[in-house]
């Protein structure tokens, strides 16, 4: 039974009245000395709470996907399957990270099949594969929203833009799609004009139990750096007609996704031309579960601010960060106060709390600044 599906929540609902109703049932028909007694309508008491604390619990995760499957609740989950060195395709990936000195290889081209999602929250017409990263050595699902002019013959000649979106720590590849509506939103957008004929790319980022990876390739540990600029983006242009060009890719995120969002795409301008990181922070010690944050030099390597002081040459990056004081403002400007041409940052004040409702609101201007950039062709 899936944990965002109908059936389980529908048990959740299910057991709260049978479990009040057991309770009012037995109460007065408890046998037994009287500790015996107490100790068991203590036990029908704490069994109505812990089915109602279930039900609420599964509401919200199914409104918010935090976690999209039991393991990644349980923390059993292991998306690594080996940690091979990692060859950085460009000066400032070595800075952050990045192993080895070798060129980086051309990775074969491998055709995905695609599938439903089978989340009910998830649009019908976003689709997931299960990629085996050949440069990462990480596994993990993928999803994949294609714009509406992808299928018009109008269009069948045409390469498309991309925006990788990340979602925040814990997090589910769902969770833009099901959660935020991004395909939803920006789906009339895109028929009227306003907004570029992205193809929008979702990777799983919750690759290790219950730590944070940030997006950084750890040495004997993880590539989840190579993952997300690498297999993912190589994946997309092997089965899709997606511009190959730096110039037309973009990676977007929220929370603990907008930091690597940010830290990404100034790290990786070989790759991204913008990002947008919205409530996001700068040091990744600001989650808790980071190991990153753990890790002194890696600390200071993967800061935005400290990528853009130690780039050989600023990088050609625009990027749009939002957020409330004390939610990522303050990171906002400290990355502009860094920044030297070409490199553009706009930071934006909200004043919303730091939540997924939030978030949802900010995705049409979001990306009616990313057309800015990006424009429709």
């Amino acid at each position: 039974m899936e944990l965002t599906g109908t059936p389980f929540f529908l048990l959740t609902v299910i057991l709260v009245p049978v479990s009040i109703t057991v309770a009012l049932l037995f109460w007065g028909k408890v046998g037994g000395p009287q500790p015996v007694r107490y100790l068991t309508r203590i036990v029908m008491i704490m069994f109505c709470q812990v089915t109602a604390v279930l039900m609420v619990f599964v509401m919200v995760n199914n409104a918010n996907l935090i976690y999209g499957n039991w393991d990644d609740l349980l923390g059993t989950g292991n998306h690594v399957r080996a940690v091979p060195v990692v060859a950085p395709v460009d000066p400032a990936a070595a800075a952050a990270g990045g192993q080895g000195a070798e060129p980086a290889k051309e990775p074969q081209k491998v055709k995905q099949s695609f599938g439903g999602v089978n989340d009910p929250l998830v649009p019908n017409d976003v689709q997931r594969t299960e990629l085996k990263g050949q440069v990462s050595g990480v596994d993990g699902e993928v999803l994949v929203w294609l714009p509406p002019q992808y299928n018009d013959p109008a269009f069948k000649d045409k390469k498309f833009p991309v925006v990788e979106l990340i979602p925040g720590y814990p997090g589910s590849s769902s969770t833009w799609y099901g959660t935020l509506k991004v395909s939803e939103q920006l789906k009339p957008l895109m028929q009227q004009g306003k907004v570029a004929p992205f193809i929008l790319v979702s990777p799983r980022t919750k690759l290790l139990n219950n730590q944070d990876a940030g997006c950084t390739d750890i040495p004997g540990k993880i590539n989840a750096d190579a993952w997300v600029t690498r297999d993912v983006p190589q994946m997309v242009l092997d089965n899709f007609r997606a511009d190959p060009s730096a110039d037309r890719w973009a990676i977007a995120g929220y929370s603990a996704g907008a930091h690597c969002a940010a830290k990404l795409s100034l790290a990786h301008p070989n790759r991204y031309r913008a990002a947008i990181a919205m409530s996001g922070y700068n040091d990744p010690a600001q989650e808790p579960d980071s190991l990153v944050g753990k890790d002194a030099k890696l600390r200071e390597a993967n800061n935005p601010v400290n990528i853009l002081k130690t780039a050989p040459q600023p990088p050609k990056v625009a990027l749009l960060v939002s957020g409330s004081k004390g939610d990522g403002y303050e990171d906002g400007e400290a990355i502009r106060a860094a920044a030297k041409a070409p490199t553009t940052v706009q930071v934006e004040e909200g004043t919303g709390p730091h939540t997924t409702e939030q978030w949802k609101k900010m995705v049409p201007a979001a990306f009616q600044w990313l057309t800015s950039v990006i424009p429709v062709q």
